[in-house]
């Protein structure tokens, strides 16, 4: 019988993490599940306990290294094993460059940056104590792969993550860890309403605008939902993509091309 995969996933508390968690779930295997807001993540762990998944809530902060170690130890503690983490947190502020603060590049960076780093060697540090090779998946965005205005630091963000997959995959190849990222457009989620109505205030104009902005050059002539991601995530976190690294795959519906 096959050892039952774990996988932590950030940020599952809603949108894209919480697609991630269920589908990950779906494909048979046990899901940690990690937010800053406790209530939010045992709330979707809950939901998968009441459709037959295996799940555990964590509450973390992953611009805090201690507190992301911890979390994958807890995750590995209750579990038994530890096989993909999914660096998917992150923030998403909208400024014009002329009003960029310290402030909001400093904790920017710290969360969606340095969450994938503490994850990443806290993932590094479980794949050796458990001796065997393992996953990461990082979330990057449409937005690291081309410029977008007034997302100048969210888009400086999501080009390092695209950076750092490209340089951890090199360095984790001999230990039979893949790292990939997926780079999402525009996806109907709780956080994409505050970027259109930011971007739409900034502006002057309706939130509708601000929306039609982002999905007016989208092939598919439709924004995305989250499954749309989480069916790609599934794909990197299964054996299927065991011969895929240091790749980061647009899954936008024709918006950037590369």
């Amino acid at each position: 019988m096959t050892k039952q995969q774990v996988a932590l996933i950030t940020g599952a508390g809603q949108g894209i993490g919480k697609s991630i968690a269920e589908r990950l779930s779906h494909d048979g295997f046990a899901v940690a599940l990690l937010g800053r807001h406790l209530d939010k993540v045992q709330a979707v762990a809950k939901e998968i306990k009441n459709n037959g998944g295996d799940s555990f809530a964590i509450k973390a902060d992953v611009s805090k290294r201690d507190e992301v170690f911890n979390a994958v130890k807890e995750t590995q503690d209750h579990f038994g094993d530890f096989n993909v983490l999914v660096n998917n947190a992150g923030v998403a502020p909208t400024d014009p460059i002329e009003n960029v603060t310290p402030n909001e590049l400093e904790s920017t960076f710290q969360i969606n940056v340095g969450g994938v780093i503490w994850g990443t060697q806290a993932a590094i540090k479980a794949f050796k104590l458990l001796n065997h090779g393992g996953k990461i998946i990082n979330g990057s965005s449409q937005a690291g792969q081309e410029g977008n205005p007034n997302l100048t630091v969210y888009g400086a963000t999501k080009f390092a993550i695209r950076g750092i997959t490209q340089t951890t995959s090199k360095e984790l190849a001999e230990d039979n860890i893949t790292v990939n990222a997926y780079c999402p457009g525009i996806v109907k989620t709780p956080m994409m309403d505050d970027i259109a109505k930011n971007v739409a205030k900034n502006a002057g104009k309706s939130e509708e605008w601000g929306m039609q902005q982002f999905a007016k050059s989208i092939s598919l002539g439709r924004l995305s939902n989250p499954s749309d991601v989480s069916n790609l995530v599934s794909f990197l976190a299964s054996k299927d993509s065991n011969y895929i690294t240091g790749q980061s795959i647009l899954v936008d519906g024709g918006m950037v091309y590369r």
